[in-house]
């Protein structure tokens, strides 16, 4: 996170892309260090993203809930739309869900007070399959008013340009811009 306070420019930056800093052994003192550094950085967007939505709700009153901090939950399949109740309950300016990977269909999902929906594929050697009729009736339900949503696919592989994102360390990735297909209500 250090290297983020020397970053001028504002950026996007992805929080833990590849852990979870609600999980159970990440300490409260550590989680509100983060949170510290995301506060003082406001010319950066940070994006964070659980699958502990849980623990998220339990923690979010003893945390700092800056403008510049998007909290997002991770929904695969039915078996988890509960998180998205709970992401509701966090006073977070921005709040968006993570459809990836989609591994069934979501149905109508509830999503009063949710700001962005990103859909997505499993990637990787093996990745589950995934029934595009499911990432069309996501977006579609997601062209709520004032709800966003982006596509990507993870069976995709895609190349990064020069200057479009970069890893810091410490699980921290940066975007300057979030190249997504927006889904727009007609």
């Amino acid at each position: 996170m250090v290297a983020v306070r020397r970053w001028r420019r504002g950026r996007l930056v992805f929080v833990n892309s590849i852990s979870d800093l609600f999980h159970e052994q990440v300490p409260l003192h550590y989680i509100r260090r983060v949170f510290e550094v995301m506060a003082d950085c406001p010319q950066h967007r940070f994006q964070v993203l659980t699958k502990r939505a849980d623990r998220l709700v339990e923690r979010a009153p003893e945390l700092p809930w800056p403008r510049n901090v998007w909290m997002g939950v991770s929904v695969e399949t039915a078996e988890y739309t509960w998180r998205i109740h709970d992401l509701r309950r966090v006073p977070a300016a921005v709040r968006f869900l993570s459809l990836e990977p989609l591994l069934g269909p979501l149905g109508n999902l509830p999503l009063k007070g949710i700001h962005w929906v990103i859909v997505g594929g499993e990637s990787g050697r093996r990745p589950r399959p995934m029934d595009p009729a499911w990432v069309v009736r996501s977006s579609v339900s997601a062209c709520a008013p004032r709800s966003r949503s982006s596509s990507s696919s993870g069976a995709e592989r895609t190349r990064r340009r020069p200057g479009e994102s970069s890893t810091a360390g410490n699980g921290i990735s940066s975007q300057r811009r979030h190249p997504s297909l927006s889904i727009r209500e007609a």
